[in-house]
């Protein structure tokens, strides 16, 4: 069994070593991931330059593009062996609601579903100050994929996995949850460069808006784990037909 590790963080973050750590004990596990935090890259591929990969230390490689570039790589080519499954994270944040669409830790998991292996992004819900229990989220994550192994599910599942930064004791247990969505972003940050030019930040996400019963956001709220199920077809199926009958009346 191989599993293959990416994150957004970068190849050194502390999530990635810890999730390694752990996960080791159930199989053979390679990382690749970014040379730097890339967060916030979403799916994006790159085309137009070459990459470069380093291996960094045995069993773990680093590549000059994003979390996409990563697990697209390794799946495609890279290694001479295949891999069993994508494991991405631990991202040092949440990604709840509309994150996953920014997220590049869900964007590595959802390119593992894409060339065909299951996939599961996992993410600790700390902010600046946190303790950051990593290891919290290291044994959920082995929970998890240890179950996968075990029972598979529907192929074409991507699971968004977050975990509240509490120690794992303090866990009140897992919840299937749906995504909420967040409220408008915060305004982006003006600021100056070194020669007084205007240079801007991207603003904060906003908190949550749809918060509500079922959401991820209310899982983590309440001190559990929450395990969203994600689907890569982006149709809306019930605008369909209401879209054939208006295009009737266009000539």
């Amino acid at each position: 069994m191989k599993i293959l590790l990416s994150n957004d963080d970068g190849y050194h973050a502390p999530g990635i070593r810890v999730l390694r750590q752990s996960l080791a004990r159930l199989a053979e596990v390679t990382v690749c991931a970014p040379d730097r935090n890339r967060s916030g890259a979403s799916n994006s591929l790159t085309l137009d330059v070459p990459l470069r990969v380093l291996e960094v230390e045995p069993g773990v490689f680093c590549v000059q593009g994003t979390p996409t570039d990563c697990v697209h790589l390794a799946i495609t080519g890279f290694f001479d062996y295949e891999h069993d499954m994508v494991v991405s994270g631990i991202n040092d944040g949440a990604n709840l609601g509309d994150d996953v669409l920014y997220s590049g830790t869900v964007a590595a998991a959802i390119e593992g579903r894409f060339l065909g292996l299951p996939t599961l992004a996992v993410s600790l819900c700390a902010a600046p100050g946190d303790a950051r229990h990593f290891d919290t989220a290291a044994a959920v994550a082995h929970r998890l994929v240890s179950a996968l192994l075990a029972r598979a599910l529907e192929p074409s599942l991507i699971l968004n996995v977050n975990v509240p930064d509490v120690p794992y004791a303090a866990l009140r247990g897992y919840r299937v949850t749906r995504l909420g969505y967040r409220h408008r972003s915060e305004p982006v940050v003006a600021a100056r460069d070194p020669r007084g030019r205007p240079v801007y930040w991207i603003g904060p996400a906003g908190p949550g808006q749809d918060a509500g019963a079922g959401t991820d956001f209310a899982a983590i709220a309440a001190g559990y784990v929450s395990i969203t199920p994600l689907q890569i077809d982006l149709t809306r199926h019930g605008a369909l037909e209401p879209l054939r009958v208006w295009l009737e009346g266009i000539d």
